[in-house]
C-alpha cells in the first residue's frame, strides 16, 4: 500500500501570540508539524507497518517548511515531497488544493491522508476541495482506519454529529483525519539521523504548471485582518438561602439575560 500524507508547518499554538493593528504577530522561530497532520502520518505508519508498503510526505511551503519535512521523515516515513512556495506567499484553501492536484495527477497512490483541518486556520476545507478536483471517493474526520489491500478498500471509522460512522472507501481515496485518531509517535534517535538521508524531492510551481500569481488572483477566500475577542463580562454569584436563590436566578434569566 502506498500513503502520502499532506503535511502543514504551522506556528506552535503554545508560543504567544499578539494583534498589532488588526496584523497577526507570531514567533517566526516556533513552526512545528501540524498535529492533524502528525496523526495522519502516524496511522499511515500504523497501516504500513501492519500490511506493507510506504508512506511518502507531501508539504506546500517556503524553505523553512523542510524542517518540519525532516520531522515526519524522522517518525518513519521513506521520501518526502516539497512543493516549494515563497516566503512571503498566501494562499487559500482552494490554491493548495490546486497545488496538491496539480502534483497528484501525475502520481500513484492508494490513500492520500491529510488533516481534517489545520491548527493555523482551522479552514478544513483543502481535503474535500482536493477531492472533489481529483474526482476521488472521500471521507472526513477519520478516527480510525483499517486497511483491506486484497479486496483494495479502506474502512474509515468517522466521527459524525450523532456518533460513529463505519464507512467503506474503494482505493484510491482521500481521507482526513481527526487528531482524535492516535497519539503520533516521538521519533527516535535513530529515526532523526535516518532522516537526513531520506530522499526529499523539491518541485516548483511552475514543475507542476501552476502560477503563482494567478493562484493567488484567483483565490476566493481573503484575510482583510485579526481582532482580539471581546472581555467577557465577570459572571454574578448570588449567595443566600436556596429556596430564594432559585427566585433570583429564574429573573435573572429572565429580565436580564433574557435566555428565558
Amino acid at each position: 500500500m502506498k500513503f502520502s500524507v499532506c503535511i502543514k508547518q504551522v506556528p506552535d499554538v503554545t508560543a504567544p501570540i499578539q494583534i498589532k493593528e488588526g496584523q497577526l504577530h507570531q514567533d517566526a522561530d516556533r513552526l512545528v508539524l501540524d498535529a492533524y497532520s502528525a496523526s495522519a502520518v502516524e496511522e499511515s505508519l500504523v497501516l504500513t507497518e501492519k500490511h506493507g508498503g510506504n508512506v511518502e510526505v507531501v508539504s506546500v511551503g517556503p524553505e523553512k517548511a523542510k524542517e518540519t519535512i525532516r520531522k515526519a521523515l524522522a517518525m518513519g516515513a521513506e521520501s518526502a515531497v516539497h512543493i516549494s512556495t515563497d516566503d512571503n506567499a498566501s494562499y487559500d484553501s482552494l490554491s493548495y488544493a490546486k497545488i496538491l492536484a496539480a502534483y497528484y495527477k501525475n502520481h500513484s497512490f492508494d490513500v492520500i491522508a491529510v488533516g481534517k483541518q489545520s491548527q493555523d486556520t482551522d479552514a478544513g476545507l483543502t481535503g474535500g476541495m482536493l477531492a472533489a478536483l481529483l474526482d476521488l471517493p472521500f471521507a472526513t474526520n477519520a478516527v480510525g482506519l483499517e486497511a483491506d489491500p486484497s479486496a483494495n478498500k479502506i474502512i474509515v471509522k468517522r466521527q459524525g454529529d450523532s456518533g460513529q460512522e463505519m464507512i467503506e472507501l474503494p482505493m484510491p481515496c482521500i481521507v482526513t483525519c481527526s487528531n482524535d485518531m492516535n497519539d503520533p509517535r516521538i521519533p527516535s534517535l535513530k529515526g532523526i539521523m535516518a532522516s537526513k538521508k531520506k530522499p526529499v524531492d523539491t518541485k516548483t510551481l511552475s514543475d507542476l504548471g501552476l502560477d503563482a500569481a494567478s493562484l493567488q488572483a484567483d483565490m476566493k477566500t481573503q484575510v482583510l485582518g485579526f481582532q482580539s475577542l471581546p472581555q467577557r463580562e465577570p459572571g454574578k454569584k448570588f449567595e443566600g438561602d436556596a429556596t430564594e436563590l432559585v427566585g433570583t436566578l429564574m429573573n435573572a434569566l429572565q429580565n436580564e439575560a433574557k435566555v428565558l
